[in-house]
């Protein structure tokens, strides 16, 4: 929300969030029972013109430039190898704490997380069934489609039980500046509704 309020480009706004990573840090309980549960936090971030691609981790980071196609995140690190801004002590902490020999392509997520990067897009889970559906329609993704998605729930997207979806968002970016961007937001928590 500050990076919205803040910047008045994607790319601004990415620098306002890991400004305040920088300063802040981050944390605070994910749930509204009395577990204590926390996780490191991924964004996408879009203007007109371009889109990337955030994810931390602690007080560490990478950000990936979106070029083309489709690009989701959902509850894992999804950055591999391409990495147009980072942290600037990414790599060095990672290889003082043996996660990275220094030698070999550094992969954040495969060095930052234990998911097997060789395996997201094909293995079961939220990411996995989000990069495909996304791929399905890809080069024809209306709002529409995009609500179809995130009304999921055989996938996992739109999350039942313990852990709900409580809201969703679709935007509608046009790259002609004369156009207006459209923002739709669930009025419910349950975004099938």
């Amino acid at each position: 929300r500050l990076g919205l309020e803040r910047a008045d480009t994607a790319e601004k706004a990415l620098s306002v969030i890991v400004d305040l990573l920088e300063k802040y840090g981050q944390g605070g309980n994910c749930m509204e029972s009395n577990m204590a549960f926390t996780y490191h936090n991924s964004f996408l971030i879009a203007d007109r013109k371009e889109a990337w691609v955030l994810e931390t981790s602690g007080k560490y980071w990478a950000a990936e430039k979106v070029e083309g196609g489709v690009r989701n995140i959902s509850n894992q690190l999804s950055i591999t190898t391409k990495i147009d801004r980072e942290h600037p002590e990414l790599k060095e902490y990672a290889k003082s704490n043996g996660w990275w020999d220094g030698e070999k392509e550094f992969d954040f997520a495969a060095t930052y997380s234990y998911v097997n990067t060789a395996r997201m897009t094909t293995s079961g889970g939220r990411y996995c069934e989000g990069y495909k559906l996304l791929n399905k329609h890809k080069g024809s993704i209306t709002s529409e489609i995009m609500m179809e998605i995130l009304r999921d729930k055989e996938s996992g997207i739109n999350m039942e039980g313990g852990f709900m979806t409580t809201g969703s968002m679709v935007s509608v970016l046009p790259q002609q500046p004369n156009l207006p961007c459209i923002h739709f937001f669930t009025g419910t928590p349950d975004p099938a509704r």
